[in-house]
């Protein structure tokens, strides 16, 4: 099982479309529907054995979640904030922008 390259609440971009997000969840290979991966052109469609990420993304319109295999992803070192509305429920935003799970708290 090969290891993520990247981690949780860190900010990347998509290799080949216009969007960003921070990372929520990592999936250690595929774990989506079968018809979900179909609907990715066949020229672009990424191999399963691999990890693939949860993010709160962002493009210039709107904003929602992505699933995204880590072939496509890229370090966004831009610095600049993501605003998707659920970054406070899941991240706590540090002073210098990174983003940190926030603790669960035991009942």
């Amino acid at each position: 099982m090969k290891t993520a390259k990247f981690s949780i609440g860190q900010v990347v971009r998509h290799r080949l479309f216009p969007f960003r997000g921070v990372i929520f969840d990592v999936d250690p290979q595929f774990a989506n529907s079968e018809e979900w991966y179909k609907s990715i052109p066949e020229e672009i469609r990424p191999s399963k054995d691999q990890p693939y990420y949860h993010l709160l993304a962002e493009n210039s319109e709107t904003e929602y979640i992505a699933y995204v295999s880590e072939q496509n992803l890229l370090e966004d070192d831009s610095a600049e904030p993501i605003r998707h509305p659920s970054i406070r429920e899941i991240f706590e935003v540090l002073p210098d922008g990174r983003y940190a799970p926030k603790r669960q708290q035991m009942h």
